[in-house]
């Protein structure tokens, strides 16, 4: 539902801001227009990551198809890049050494502040389900979005918080050009856009690739699911705990964990397998193993 707000926002904000680069001459619209299309293009590879992602596991795809979001995210991330801060930038620097003014400049100000108000709206969304997210467990809003394996979800949180920002540094740049009279400011305007979004995609492209070649888990996370083996009636103690996202809020777990009693070793297999059984009925566990520990391996403990 998030990415859906978001892409009819950056849909209709992009149509918007098209017709005042047309009608202003705004380097700084140009990148905006640039930016709100971008975005919207992205869009539709982060509703393709959701459904992808989404599909249960089979016989060739033992791990389901989760990881499908980190990729249709990091196609999406590099959309960004490309499409919106190489465009913008460029545009700038050829705008540079021009000396036009901006025509009807309330028609710029006017779709911005509409832009602002869409932007805004898809923001707060976002926002919003993360901070839920978050205080539920126990984490800061910030915390949760960099590190949250909801690629879709920090996707659109940053995509338009860097929107908002955007809004504000077109608005400036016009009107610095008006005051002054000087369309450098314009130019620079499209720069900063630019940049903004560079920084923006390199962050996401970033962790998008860190889930895909094997992200670690946040401390707390993995503290978390050691204490709940241990609370399983037949585990004494766990000496190898390895987790890993197999997509988002999906997890593959492997164990190595010392059961109470010393029954026969069909008994103990049987165990294992039900304790297996228990653990996948989580509902962020995509596949789990355990294996035996051996006697003189060290306990792992979860503070």
């Amino acid at each position: 539902m998030t990415v859906l707000i978001a892409f009819l926002a950056n849909i209709l904000v992009a149509i918007a801001k098209t017709v005042a680069a047309a009608i202003t001459a705004s380097a700084s619209m140009v990148a905006e227009a640039a930016h709100s299309w971008a975005d919207a293009g992205n869009e539709v590879f982060l509703i393709l990551a959701e459904r992808r992602g989404a599909k249960p596991k089979d016989e060739r795809h033992p791990f389901g198809y989760g990881r499908n979001a980190f990729v249709y995210s990091l196609i999406a991330a590099f959309g960004i890049f490309t499409a919106g801060a190489i465009v913008s930038i460029m545009h700038g620097i050829q705008q540079l050494g021009k000396d036009e003014p901006v025509e009807q400049p309330i028609v710029a100000y006017i779709v911005l502040a509409i832009a602002f108000v869409l932007e805004g709206a898809s923001f707060t969304q976002a926002f919003l389900r993360s901070r839920s997210i978050a205080h539920e467990r126990g984490s800061s809003t910030w915390d949760f979005v960099l590190d949250t394996s909801d690629t879709t979800l920090r996707a659109v949180f940053f995509e338009d918080a860097a929107a908002l920002i955007g809004i504000l540094i077109a608005a400036g740049s016009i009107l610095l050009h008006q005051v002054t009279g000087q369309a450098v400011w314009d130019a620079v305007g499209s720069i900063l856009i630019g940049v903004l979004l560079a920084i923006v995609a390199l962050m996401l492209i970033r962790r998008n690739v860190a889930f895909l070649v094997g992200s670690s888990l946040p401390p707390a996370v993995r503290a978390r699911a050691g204490r709940a083996l241990l609370q399983l009636e037949d585990v004494s103690r766990v000496t190898y705990l390895h987790l890993e996202f197999v997509g988002p809020h999906r997890l593959f777990l492997v164990a190595e964990v010392d059961l109470a009693g010393d029954d026969r070793e069909h008994d103990v297999a049987r165990r294992l397998r039900d304790i297996e059984r228990r653990i996948k009925e989580h509902e962020n566990i995509e596949t789990a193993v355990l294996s035996l520990s051996v006697e003189d391996e060290p306990s792992l403990t979860f503070e």
